[in-house]
């Protein structure tokens, strides 16, 4: 496939990636309480001013992620990858405060009942650590704690029934793409291949639509057996990619491969640049297309994948990225739309946390595909 958007610089998509971000944490961030050293997201705006409620544990956690690729863009713009002039980048600084705050607003916890909110968690604070380590310091031992805690709800998850796989939650009576694909992820990353390649193998021994080439919701355990939840979603997709393209291998590769040519032929839509990728509204909606965008631009980079595999990737990185930053509000240009092919509400309608995450995290996927920057 090719796409017709017009085709820009790395330095005008790190611009668009550093609004996105500055959007963000001026409309819906905060400090918890009150509190120094806090940081933490408002879930809408305008919206309710009680300072507990409401509460989407995993919409922080990708805040997180999203401030994890603001602070390595700010490092690569002052020329510091190794961070040795200018100490802590500031959006490191930020995803430090609100991995803290995310457990205090969580009532001291950092586990809860959702094993796929836990291991977006793991994943997010895992790159925090790691980019924290490379900087002088003592690093982020805060974010290498919470990996140990939420690891070992991962793997208490992690069970023989119904052959292998994840649950989605503690009541145990679905296993899903939602909650696997993630874990296999962070396993893979962390060094646990053989934990991570059994479960990408769970995915497609049971979940994968060989007519479609896509990953299906679920199995979910019923008093008349097993039945399946055929669903398909955007962001179930993302984390089985990225969980092949770690893992590598030419099994795997291959199966990557088939995994974006699948997206690009049933996940698209057209648009007035071209194509980008099919979202899922507001709400929890509002992320999923922005989780594939972010695997996607690791496939769009990865050397070991076809040429042309990259090339449609980049294609679907870059397409929905332009479809989004075109879908501003005209009213306020720091508001982005829910989806492609959509705009942005009107002043003063209430904006959602999820969607305006999509948007940066698109934006910043763009910004890293444009300037060839792998993880």
């Amino acid at each position: 496939m090719s796409s017709d958007a017009p085709s820009l610089s790395p330095e005008v998509l790190s611009d668009r990636a550093r609004a996105a971000a500055e959007a963000v944490d001026r409309r819906f961030g905060h400090r918890l309480l009150g509190l120094p050293g806090t940081w933490i997201a408002a879930v809408k705006r305008p919206g309710a001013a009680l300072p507990w409620t409401p509460w989407h544990y995993w919409w922080q956690a990708h805040y997180l992620d999203c401030l994890v690729d603001a602070a390595e863009r700010e490092l690569a713009a002052r020329g510091d990858s190794g961070g040795a002039a200018g100490g802590w980048p500031p959006s490191l600084t930020k995803a430090s405060q609100l991995l803290r705050s995310i457990r205090l607003r969580n009532f001291f916890f950092l586990v809860n009942s959702y094993f796929d909110d836990m291991a977006w968690l793991a994943l997010s604070a895992s790159r925090a650590a790691a980019l924290a380590g490379t900087l002088p310091g003592p690093g982020l031992p805060r974010a290498a704690r919470a990996v140990r805690t939420l690891e070992a709800r991962l793997d208490a998850a992690n069970t023989p029934e119904l052959g292998g796989g994840l649950f989605w939650n503690t009541k145990r009576k679905f296993k899903n793409t939602a909650a696997t694909a993630p874990a296999a992820l962070h396993f893979a990353r962390s060094g646990r291949r053989d934990t991570a390649q059994a479960l990408v193998d769970w995915l497609v021994e049971n979940l994968l639509d060989r007519d479609q080439g896509l990953f299906l919701d679920g199995l979910r355990i019923t008093g008349a057996g097993v039945m399946l939840e055929p669903a398909v979603f955007t962001y179930n997709q993302g984390p089985v990619l990225g969980a092949l393209l770690e893992l590598g291998g030419a099994g795997n590769l291959a199966a990557a491969s088939a995994l974006v040519s699948a997206v690009a032929d049933r996940l698209t839509v057209p648009v007035p640049s071209g194509v980008a990728l099919r979202t899922h509204g507001g709400g929890d909606g509002g992320l999923f297309t922005g989780i594939l965008v972010r695997n996607l631009a690791d496939a769009a980079l990865h050397p070991g994948l076809p040429a042309q595999t990259r090339a449609t990737a980049r294609d679907l990185v870059l397409g929905t990225a332009e479809a989004l930053w075109s879908g501003r509000s005209g009213v306020d240009p720091e508001v982005f739309p829910a989806g492609t092919g959509e705009h942005a509400e009107a002043a003063g309608a209430a904006v959602e946390l999820s969607t305006q995450l999509q948007a940066w995290m698109t934006f910043e996927a763009a910004a890293r595909v444009a300037a060839r920057i792998p993880r």
